[in-house]
């Protein structure tokens, strides 16, 4: 995704120029998260150790969330699964085979979510894999196809296991296996994934990557989105009193960083979340005579360019570029849009 203009001060500096991410085709995995966590909060929002049973039920969902001695999973180390569904996402894109297990390196997960590599960075790494696996989860949501629901009514981790496979002479970890959990493998067997923005990793505060996941979740492809300060609370699961989490949105509010999306309040104790490119569909729009359009012949040949990226979120990429160009007339779309892939793949 392009690199945000807009509050650009309150984010975390981009460490890794976008170049470096071509190794490994770390870019062409762009990033996912599952719908059932962006929904609900199963996360502490917590930069110390959070030792707290977190209990959430909303309409019919109850979830149960049980720390271990190395307390709960934090929306930091969310970034480990963020980065292990889009290596999967990436892979059944493009038809290969995958499994629960994914073999990764260190270093690329660091890289791919805008951490340092330092081995400090190595250390809090192992912290985030303990913690993912110790997590224990209960709860009625399903996932996967709704013609074949699972009810989960077990305790079961965020991961089942993981692994060092190989360390380098320091002992700082080159190679990990991570096994992920059963049910967050169905989330993603039945694509129940949603794009996020690659800036979501340079969000400095837990509440803030909590609120652009609640945003991307529900505003999908209104123009925007409402929701009262108390719902807002409840799902994003923060430990803060009311009068404190109100003051933490209207800094947000200020601050203006999220990426995608503009906060406002509203009367009625509202918070408003609009798309900051709110019209990239035609419908949205209103004005499709002039909106670039794409067949499907186009979507196949950019999927050849960069193979296992996600041509759609590429397409709406490209859409908001030429909005923010002034809407440029284009005698070739698809001509155009091939050739902002072929720059995206060659770096």
């Amino acid at each position: 995704m392009m690199t945000l203009s807009h509050g650009a001060a309150g984010l975390l500096p981009d460490r890794h120029p976008q170049g470096d991410l071509f190794i490994c085709d770390i870019f062409d995995a762009i990033p996912k998260g599952d719908l059932a966590t962006m929904e609900h909060p199963v996360f502490s929002l917590s930069t110390r150790p959070d030792t707290r049973i977190l209990r959430y039920a909303h309409n019919d969902v109850e979830i149960e969330v049980t720390p271990s001695v190395k307390g709960l999973a934090t929306i930091h180390d969310k970034d480990i699964l963020i980065f292990c569904i889009s290596q999967l996402m990436a892979a059944v894109n493009a038809g290969r085979t995958v499994s629960r297990t994914v073999r990764l390196k260190a270093h690329d997960l660091l890289v791919a979510t805008n951490r340092e590599t330092s081995g400090d960075a190595y250390r809090r790494l192992r912290d985030a894999f303990e913690r993912l696996a110790g997590t224990r989860i209960t709860t009625n949501l399903t996932t996967g196809p709704k013609e074949d629901p699972v009810e989960v009514t077990r305790g079961f981790g965020l991961i089942e296991s993981w692994e060092i496979l190989r360390r380098a002479r320091g002992g700082r970890m080159i190679s990990v296996a991570v096994t992920l959990s059963e049910w967050l493998y169905r989330a993603i067997l039945s694509k129940s994934v949603l794009t996020l923005s690659r800036d979501y990793f340079r969000l400095r505060k837990p509440l803030e990557r909590r609120v652009y996941e609640l945003a991307r979740k529900h505003c999908g492809r209104q123009e925007s989105w409402r929701i009262s300060v108390d719902t807002l609370l409840k799902k994003s699961g923060s430990a803060s009193p009311r009068r404190v989490f109100r003051k933490m949105l209207r800094d947000m509010i200020a601050a203006d960083t999220l990426p995608d999306y503009a906060m406002s309040e509203e009367e009625g104790d509202l918070i408003r979340f609009t798309r900051r490119d709110a019209v990239i569909e035609p419908e949205t729009l209103g004005q499709a005579a002039d909106l670039p359009l794409l067949d499907a012949g186009t979507l196949a040949a950019a999927r050849t360019i960069l193979p296992g990226a996600d041509v759609y979120a590429l397409e709406a990429e490209w859409r908001g570029y030429w909005l923010r160009t002034g809407r440029p007339r284009l005698a070739d779309p698809a001509r155009a849009f091939l050739g902002f892939v072929t720059r995206r793949a060659a770096g």
